[in-house]
């Protein structure tokens, strides 16, 4: 299969009911894993077209261009996919350090410890006040 078979590539993906597939976004060179977000056809077929992550805000209910109020947008280097085809893996530089809207470098700052508490165990790098200005700052 091509990438020139116009949509053959999307079609190969196994979406799910709701027309979305989750997507990991990986942080090229550490390997880190920055978040997971939702896709639908329209966010992956942008993605590869801008080579910046789009995705899908199941809370704002429209496409989510990953920095469009951070200013913190993630450049794809790589698309991949799993063995079933049912989940997006990003390979992305994360401009600005910062994915999370919390203000941290990742979403998984929070560990399970001994005792069966959540712990954040990563700081906060930038207020997301500051950040988001005022501006809704949610996924």
């Amino acid at each position: 299969m091509s990438l020139n078979d116009d949509n053959a590539w999307l079609d190969a993906l196994a979406w799910g009911p709701d027309g979305l597939i989750p997507a990991i976004a990986q942080e090229h060179g550490s390997g880190s894993v920055l978040m997971l977000a939702w896709m639908n056809r329209e966010a992956l077929r942008l993605t590869r077209e801008t080579g910046h992550a789009v995705y899908w805000s199941r809370s704002r209910a429209r496409l989510w261009h990953k920095g469009e109020e951070s200013g913190h947008q993630q450049v794809v280097h790589a698309i991949r996919i799993d063995c079933d085809a049912d989940v997006v893996l990003l390979e992305v530089e994360q401009r600005g350090g910062i994915a999370c809207h919390t203000g941290r470098h990742d979403c998984f700052y929070r560990a399970l410890n001994p005792a069966g508490d959540w712990v954040e165990i990563a700081p906060v790098l930038k207020d997301p006040t500051a950040i988001y200005q005022g501006a809704q700052s949610g996924i």
